[in-house]
This record gives C-alpha cells, structure tokens and sequence, in this order.
C-alpha cells in the first residue's frame, strides 16, 4: 500500500498559488487514475486506487497548511503504513523555480506544513517530490511570495509542466520505488 500526500492550504482563495503545488499535482494524479478525490476522512479529502495491484490513496489535507501533520498522523495510524509508504508533494522556495526533485526523506528547512509533519509524526522518513518555485524576488515578504499566484502565460506553463513532471514522479515512486524516482527525476526541469 501507498499514499500519496499534496501539501497545501483549502479554499478559493489560495487555489493554484505557489504554496498549493501539492493540492495541483495530486488533482493531476486523480485525473490520470481517473479516481475522485471527495471522501472526507483524516481532516482531509482523499481518493482510493489500485496502481500496479497495489492500492494507493491520494489524499489533500484540509487542514490549513501549518497544520498538515494532524493529515498526515491520523492516516498513518488508520492505513497502519510506514513514513516511508507515504510520499509528500510540495513547494520549495529553495530550488529554480519549474525544477523537480525526489528525495528520500529530509529536514522541514523553511516549510511549516513539513515542519509540522515532523513534530506531530516525530520523523523526517518521508519520501518527497519537490517542486522548485525559486525564492522570492527582492521586497518580497516570504509568506506573500508563496501565497501569490503566477502572474504571466511563461509562469503558468513552467508551473504546469514543473506540476506534469512532479505527478510523473510521484506515480514512478509508487510503482518502482524512491531509487528509481530519484534516477528519473532529480533536478529535470520543466521545459
């Protein structure tokens, strides 16, 4: 069994802003599986398939971001799975932005949902996707950079293929594990 989490904040408001590239990739995920994310279960929405005969849960905190851990527990404990089944999907101000990378597991750095993941799981073992949104531009504060919306056609379309490449990713580690992802997928771009 595996699960898939994107990270993100509920509501119109912050659709399809930086900070929501897990809720994005995940809503890419249920189009390819073709499965309906709608059952709302661990303060979150979530969807079950089957992907290599194996189920597989794709599952959106409902929670607001900095509370993502609550998610992220109560599945674990429900499904009975290891950290290392659950893989993460989320923005990074650290990396270019449009770049993809697999990791294993990692530090929360600057990210408060992954921070809270942590202290609520009390482990960093979590398989990740990231997806570069780069750091914000000089004036910027932190928190409006990555609640603001991409602005141009270039944006979107980097920010859509980054989000394609990232969902690939993700169905790769499902299906092939977290060497294979990182072999795949690590520092590719979207073009």
């Amino acid at each position: 069994m595996r699960a898939i989490v994107g990270l993100g904040n509920p509501g119109e408001k912050y659709e399809h802003t930086r900070h929501n590239v897990g809720f994005d990739v995940v809503s890419l995920l249920a189009a390819k599986l073709n499965t309906p994310i709608k059952k709302l279960k661990f303060q979150g929405v979530i969807g079950e398939t089957q992907l290599a005969g194996e189920k597989l849960v794709l599952i959106k905190p409902q929670t607001f971001m900095n509370l993502s851990g609550l998610t992220v527990s109560d599945a674990l404990n429900w499904y009975k799975m290891k950290p290392e089944e659950m893989l993460l999907i989320v923005d990074d101000i650290d990396l270019p932005f449009g770049q993809v990378r697999v990791r294993p597991k990692g530090g929360p750095g600057t990210h408060n949902g992954l921070r809270h993941i942590v202290q609520m799981t009390g482990t960093e073992n979590f398989p990740r996707v990231r997806v570069g949104m780069g750091a914000p531009p000089p004036g910027w504060d932190l928190a409006d950079w990555v609640l603001s919306k991409f602005q141009t056609e270039e944006e979107r379309k980097i920010a859509f293929d980054a989000y394609m490449l990232a969902a690939d990713a993700a169905l790769c580690w499902a299906e092939h594990g977290i060497e294979t992802a990182m072999n795949r997928y690590n520092k590719r771009h979207a073009e």
